[in-house]
């Protein structure tokens, strides 16, 4: 997959690192920032970190989406996430992906070098489906139902799997309408927005009926709440969680994982490879 102009190889599965430039994220917020401001120093060491590790994709997000969060205004997002954007692509081969739903940023992170939209909000946001069509790059869309201030309030489907493929396919729909080429979509099911953890589980096990759609699927399992839940964990203590839930996603048919650990998920994505290369 061309991103931006660099090759995001997808014929083997890929590790997607997260940095979040945020101060209020629910794992890491606040660890790249001093005194409420991006620490540019903090940031470059630890994407170079992330990628001695074996990450293919930084995403950088400059508003947190947990839940309950609070919208971030445009400029806020956009002072957080576009001069690490520009970083990062300054010093650093690789391919750059923007965790934004606002068309301004699309539009300004693609210029400043980034190669991937991906966009919980699916590219819902007003003007934001004709703004990554404009970029040219590729896209993600996300499952969520409901917003991140009230998604997890009273989640509910008759049929998760189902429902989910349905409105992935009805935005995958849109984009190719709009001029984004199929070849250019990924899709993420969404886990943790808007789901309770019965939903998250279904929605893993059948994981392989998303996987006919024919999209690349991106799988953000890493920390989450799912973990805490079902092993009673809290969020220092869910490496094991996470490692086992990608997995079950990789045998699912999951393309990238998205993780905070990522030397860990490298070492157990070779693994997986090596069992499917053997």
């Amino acid at each position: 997959m061309d991103c931006g102009g660099r090759v995001l190889d997808l014929s083997q599965p890929q590790v997607m690192a997260v940095l979040n430039v945020t101060p209020d994220s629910f794992s890491d917020g606040g660890s790249l920032t001093t005194a409420g401001l991006v620490n540019q120093q903090k940031v470059l060491q630890r994407v170079e970190r992330m990628l001695a590790e074996g990450a293919a994709i930084i995403d950088v997000g400059g508003e947190s989406t947990r839940p309950g969060a609070k919208a971030v205004p445009l400029a806020e997002e956009m002072d957080r996430v576009l001069p690490v954007v520009d970083a990062i692509n300054a010093r650093f081969d690789t391919v750059i992906s923007v965790d934004t739903s606002s068309p301004e940023l699309m539009l300004a992170a693609a210029r400043c070098g980034a190669g991937l939209l991906n966009d919980v909000r699916a590219l819902e946001r007003p003007g934001a489906l004709a703004a990554a069509a404009q970029t040219g790059l590729p896209v993600c869309l996300m499952h969520m139902q409901g917003s991140p201030a009230m998604m997890q309030h009273n989640p509910n489907y008759q049929n998760v799997v189902s429902e989910v493929a349905k409105y992935l396919t009805a935005r995958a729909e849109s984009c190719v309408a709009a001029g984004i080429a199929a070849e250019r979509i990924i899709i993420d099911p969404g886990f943790g927005f808007g789901k309770t953890v019965e939903h998250n589980l279904q929605l893993l096990k059948g994981l392989s009926q998303l996987q006919a759609m024919g999209f690349p699927i991106l799988v953000g399992l890493s920390r989450k709440s799912l973990i805490g839940q079902v092993l009673g964990r809290e969020v220092a203590d869910r490496l094991a969680g996470s490692l086992a839930l990608a997995l079950m996603s990789l045998m699912h048919g999951a393309a990238i994982v998205r993780v905070h650990d990522v030397a860990e998920t490298v070492d157990a994505l070779k693994l997986f490879n090596a069992m499917q290369n053997a």
